[in-house]
């Protein structure tokens, strides 16, 4: 049996709107090379010989198992910690403040805050220690990091799996986490290195799909929905900004990526410059 990995146009156009409709990612053609790599070991797996048996065994088979294993090879899980470091400052300067005299005054009992898209972790726990340390540099006392609900979802359950783990090796513990972070909250062990469990218990993870429908997650103070849009149509994406719009309680927050391009917001969002950095809060009205 000869296998054909290469990826023809009216194959590429098949999986193009498959991916599509499956988990909002649009491909165009000069990404193709993306569908041909990572899929191609699927031509192996089942003795297929070619991309087209891949995409009628799919529609024939309906199996929600392959799906999942179609769209794990196909996502981008590329994260780090603390990535970028404007919403981190922003978080510890204006909204940590703001949500701990909210919770002294007896205005709000919880803060919940979702890791959209969190691939292994990083993100999520990042919140978690940044929250952890904040309320121990400022000696609150008061308040505790279990009044900060933390959500983090990804599409992927193998990234999901990696991230409940809470355990890293040198190279993802070098990719944006500072060493004082890594001496309070990591403990090595070999060549892993394993978050301490006040972090890892502080966030609780979910399988979702940004395409469904968001009213079951509840409602959320803060949203870092960064680098996962990028991906998206123009209408998927501004679809999902209006539903987080929807799913953001008053004066809630939204985090995008720094170098995402945010044009449509305004029907929804005002947007909040803090020193060197932005975030959206969602319009009264909306």
């Amino acid at each position: 049996m000869t296998i054909n990995s290469n990826l023809s146009p009216a194959e590429f156009a098949l999986f193009q709107e498959y991916i599509k409709e499956q988990c909002g990612i649009d491909f165009n053609e000069e990404k193709s090379y993306l569908i041909e790599s990572r899929l191609s070991k699927f031509l192996i797996k089942f003795g297929l010989t070619n991309f087209e048996e891949l995409y009628r065994m799919l529609n024939k088979q309906k199996d929600v198992g392959l799906a999942e294993e179609i769209i794990d090879a196909i996502t981008t899980n590329e994260t780090l910690w603390f990535r970028d470091k404007t919403p981190w400052m922003i978080l510890e300067e204006v909204l940590l403040p703001a949500y701990i005299d909210e919770i002294r005054k007896g205005q709000r009992s919880k803060v919940r805050i979702w890791s959209a898209a969190c691939s292994t972790g990083q993100e999520p726990y990042s919140i978690a220690m940044c929250i952890d340390s904040y309320l121990k540099r400022f000696r609150v006392q008061d308040v505790t990091l279990s009044q900060f609900e933390i959500l983090a979802t990804d599409i992927s359950t193998t990234v999901l799996k990696l991230a409940r783990m809470g355990k890293y090796d040198s190279i993802s513990m070098a990719r944006g986490l500072e060493s004082e972070y890594r001496d309070t909250y990591f403990r090595q062990e070999g060549r892993i290195w394993k978050l301490a469990d006040t972090i890892k218990d502080a966030v609780v993870f979910r399988q979702f799909n940004l395409q469904n429908s968001f009213i079951g997650l509840g409602n959320f103070d803060t949203v870092f929905c960064r680098y996962v849009t990028i991906y998206f149509s123009e209408q998927f994406k501004k679809v999902v900004f209006s539903k987080i719009a929807n799913a953001l309680t008053e004066q809630g927050v939204l985090f995008i990526g720094n170098s995402e391009i945010f044009f449509d917001y305004k029907e929804n969002y005002e947007m909040t410059q803090y020193k060197n950095g932005a975030f959206f809060r969602v319009r009264g009205d909306s």
